[in-house]
């Protein structure tokens, strides 16, 4: 969910390190609502990673089964087991600040694991990190949770996180759940206007439904929508840039309506299309690149015929 809506909240009353005002928290079966954090068996992965900077790499590994006040000789034959699944035994000797930024995060994972918690607890644990890293530590992170099956609560508020690492997404909104699911189904099907602007659908065309697959849009034009949609009342219709055609003036295409570009965005493997019909209306498409194979770039005012299929677009209340 967006920044404020709760989920770091929900995520240290599971840890134990807000109070709950009102409900139960239980895993498993097991009520942990009055329970002190240290009885909670739980790993948190801090989004600054919170690492003791006097500390080396092992030595903050270790604490947690210090803490615990295990034997000597089973701590550090579990710090090594965690730093090789993190890959960086190599490196157990070194400071935090002697670290990347990555490595520092994989040092966090390896510290929250070695306890072997019943649950995974990690706030944005992604955020800090540049795009390639982050996108190399999301399949990490992936690998680790399915190789051990450590139920997993991972805090973020980028859609593609989200989807990439999850079973089950739940989005949230003003400190409630506004839609849960599989990735799939939170993507594909978004129950509302919110969730469906935060999963990344730039088009949200609003009309009103007339029944009989038809949608007038605020703008005039009547478009076909999927048989399965509400019979009436005022709605968007949602439709990914992806699902947006452009052709030169196919008779059979459904929803078809002719459009100027407004705006062209390259952004590497793919090029946006702002596009506006004579009527106002604004729809986003997009195209592959040339860079993959994808058709000669459009240029600013050139007019076009764009389409989608019903199927594609789904309504979502106002």
């Amino acid at each position: 969910g967006p920044s404020g809506c709760g989920k770091t909240t929900i995520l240290r009353m599971i840890a134990g390190f807000v109070p709950v005002s009102e409900g139960r928290i239980t895993v498993g079966g097991r009520d942990l609502t009055r329970l002190p954090p240290a009885k909670r068996n739980m790993g948190f992965g801090f989004q600054n990673y919170a690492l003791f900077p006097h500390m080396t790499v092992a030595q903050n590994v270790a604490f947690g089964l210090e803490m615990r006040k295990l034997p000597k000789a089973d701590i550090a034959g579990k710090v090594k087991v965690a730093l090789e699944r993190v890959r960086l035994g190599h490196l157990s000797e070194r400071l935090p600040k002697q670290l990347s930024g990555g490595q520092q995060q994989r040092v966090a994972l390896a510290r929250a694991l070695v306890i072997e918690p019943d649950v995974l607890l990690l706030d944005e644990p992604l955020s800090n990190l540049d795009a390639q890293l982050r996108n190399d530590m999301k399949l990490e992170i992936r690998e680790i949770q399915h190789s051990l099956g450590i139920t997993t609560i991972f805090v973020t508020h980028d859609q593609d996180e989200a989807l990439s690492v999850a079973d089950r997404v739940v989005v949230m909104r003003a400190g409630r759940i506004e839609q849960q699911g599989t990735p799939d189904e939170v993507f594909a099907h978004p129950r509302s206007h919110f969730v469906a602007e935060f999963m990344g659908v730039t088009n949200l065309l609003q009309g009103r439904s007339e029944g009989a697959e038809r949608f007038r849009l605020a703008t005039g034009e009547v478009v076909a929508v999927p048989a399965a949609s509400p019979a009436a009342g005022d709605f968007a219709i949602a439709v990914r840039p992806e699902s947006v055609s452009l052709n030169a003036g196919d008779p059979l295409a459904r929803n078809a309506l002719f459009a100027q570009v407004d705006l062209a965005t390259y952004r590497g493997l793919v090029i946006d299309y702002r596009l506006k019909t004579a009527s106002g209306l604004i729809v986003i498409a997009r195209r592959p690149s040339p860079a993959v194979g994808g058709p000669a770039p459009l240029a600013a005012g050139e007019r076009v015929q764009m389409s989608w299929r019903p199927e594609a677009g789904v309504l979502v209340p106002l």
